[in-house]
């Protein structure tokens, strides 16, 4: 079975930054396209970014050039360099493959940027 576990969310002022770490354990991760979702209170949980297994990546429009994510096969995670942070970036953060359904979600980590 998949357990991810997401961690590296907190409180920030907008315009600063914090670094997503998400863990796999029981997956055969080094096939399998990842992604980072978000949900912010009251709406729907959206893929913000995904990456492929030959390092092909996808962000929304509305985090392009703020956002970076990448991935280590080896040790199984998955980071989301998160830069110029804003307010509507808060949101609870998870992790998830990002190609056929969804593995058990995780916890997320909570991310909160103050104007």
């Amino acid at each position: 079975q998949v357990q991810l576990v997401e961690s590296g969310g907190g409180l920030v002022q907008a315009g600063g930054s914090l670094r997503l770490s998400c863990a796999a354990s029981g997956a055969i991760f080094s096939i399998t396209v990842m992604g980072w979702y978000r949900q912010a209170p009251g709406k729907q949980r959206e893929l913000v970014a995904k990456i492929g297994n030959g390092g092909s990546i996808t962000y929304i429009d509305s985090v392009k050039d703020r956002f970076t994510i990448s991935r280590d096969d080896a040790k199984k995670t998955v980071t989301l360099q998160m830069n110029n942070l804003k307010p509507e970036d808060t949101a609870v953060y998870y992790c998830n493959r990002a190609a056929g359904p969804p593995w058990t979600w995780g916890q997320g980590t909570r991310v909160t940027v103050s104007s």
